[in-house]
């Protein structure tokens, strides 16, 4: 068994952390709000002997195999990880650091340049499966970074995943990432119209649903979302806030590599609109309010 830091208790690092306590790792805990360690450990007590609460990143990371972050962007990582307390200063060589937060492809190539200069084998590992996939375990993971750190890491994220790519080298995860977030906009928008459509249509929702959700349009976000839609409901989900933060890291990454992603960025503008009508902690299926309900 490893002895990990997890950094970033939050909605999906809370979770992983769980699962790694259970699998029989020890932890070190850190997170900017310690409320959510202390919250943490209260809601998991048997697992109260397997972790300590850091005070600070570097605090965390002294003496582990492994660091684990989780946290909110690019400049966030930095900080935990090559700031003044970052983990970076006192991760031993021939420790792995694994990123799951989705950041940019810059910052991981960097970290992966800096973690090389230490001895530390580097992936980034954004997911997907949302936060009932981390509560579950079985999230999929798409991994950046050299195979030698891949295989080091794999024996600690098959604690909390159900699938792991190895997609390329230090950056290419994140990027991996940004292909499925464009994937992820261009259905919502066109369920959000679809939805509107039939609802101008005075059809029985119930029934179109079953009528095209076996065929050619199924997709994940109609079998989860068609439903609420039609409801009005989406206090719940990945929010209409980190959808644009995902969209903005991929529209960046367009113009360094020269990819043509027109529909993105019209989506990104689409999400705007449902940001100015209040939807932006909502569930991006909350894009719909952004049509006029007939």
């Amino acid at each position: 068994m490893a002895n990990i830091a997890f950094i970033g208790i939050g909605v999906m690092g809370g979770p992983m952390a769980r699962h790694l306590g259970n699998n029989g790792h020890s932890l070190a805990l850190y997170n900017r709000s310690p409320a959510k360690v202390h919250s943490w450990l209260e809601a998991h007590p048997h697992l109260a002997g397997m972790a300590r609460v850091a005070a600070t990143p570097a605090e965390a990371a002294e003496g582990m195999d492994a660091v684990i972050t989780c946290v909110g962007n690019d400049d966030d990582l930095a900080q935990v990880i090559m700031g003044r307390q970052g983990a970076f200063n006192t991760l031993p060589r021939g420790s792995v650091f694994i990123d799951h937060t989705t950041v940019s492809a810059t910052i991981a190539r960097q970290i992966s340049v800096e973690g090389r200069a230490k001895g530390i084998l580097c992936v980034d590992a954004p997911v997907t499966g949302g936060q009932a996939g981390a509560e579950n375990g079985t999230l999929a993971i798409m991994c950046g970074g050299k195979p030698e750190a891949i295989e080091a890491a794999r024996p600690i994220i098959d604690s909390y995943s159900s699938r792991i790519v190895h997609v390329g080298g230090p950056g290419d995860g994140q990027t991996t990432k940004m292909v499925n977030q464009i994937c992820i906009a261009g259905i919502i928008g066109g369920l959000s119209e679809a939805m509107r459509f039939a609802q101008a249509s005075r059809l029985d929702l119930d029934k179109v649903f079953s009528a095209i959700s076996g065929g050619a349009a199924q997709s994940w976000q109609m079998d989860n979302r068609w439903k609420t839609m039609s409801e009005d409901s989406f206090d719940f989900g990945f929010a209409i806030d980190w959808m644009r933060k995902d969209l903005g890291l991929a529209l960046d990454e367009a113009r360094n590599n020269g990819a043509s992603i027109p529909v993105a960025g019209l989506l990104d503008q689409f999400f705007a609109e449902a940001q100015h009508l209040g939807a932006g902690r909502q569930d991006t299926s909350a894009l719909v309010r952004r049509l006029p309900r007939k």
